[in-house]
């Protein structure tokens, strides 16, 4: 069975995709590649994007992720293997992913602002809002996993 993508947003709306992406990167400083793309990897595995998952696993392969990690993050809450400040990042994640009848509970919010400033807490929102943008677009076209990946440098992850 072989996947096609319906059409190419990014380059129909390129003013848009590159806002988009912006919003996804512009905190790496603020936060770090591994917050990130633990963050971008389990929004991805929650919304069934195979194209954002395949591309940032490889991304944290190429930023130094251990394989372990990435194969424990879908059970992140029964793993030893992620310190408080990523699991509070990666609770933010699942509950601005799936909000919850009420919105996010005051308890959450608390418990994740105990390990993140409000400056990481407003750049996580907008990390997290870019990979559900961009989960939500990939889904829409059936973007192709691993179709950029010379283009984008993936290929040094050697997963493929």
């Amino acid at each position: 069975w072989i996947m096609s993508q319906r059409l190419n947003y990014a380059q129909l709306s390129p003013d848009s995709a590159r806002a988009l992406f912006q919003a996804g990167v512009g905190p790496r400083q603020t936060l770090g590649d591994t917050l990130i793309d633990l963050v971008q990897i389990r929004a991805s595995q929650l919304n069934g994007c195979s194209f954002c998952l395949d591309m940032h696993v490889k991304e944290a392969k190429i930023h130094g992720e251990r394989e372990l990690r990435l194969h424990h993050l879908a059970a992140w809450r029964e793993s030893n293997l992620f310190v408080p400040r990523e699991r509070a990042a990666l609770a933010w994640t699942e509950v601005l992913t799936r909000l919850p009848e009420g919105g996010v509970p005051d308890e959450l919010y608390e418990r994740v602002r105990s390990q993140l400033s409000e400056k990481e807490l407003s750049d996580l929102t907008y990390v997290v809002m870019a990979i559900n943008g961009w989960n939500r677009a990939n889904v829409a076209v059936k973007a192709v996993p691993g179709t950029f990946d010379k283009a984008w440098g993936l290929d040094k992850a050697k997963l493929s």
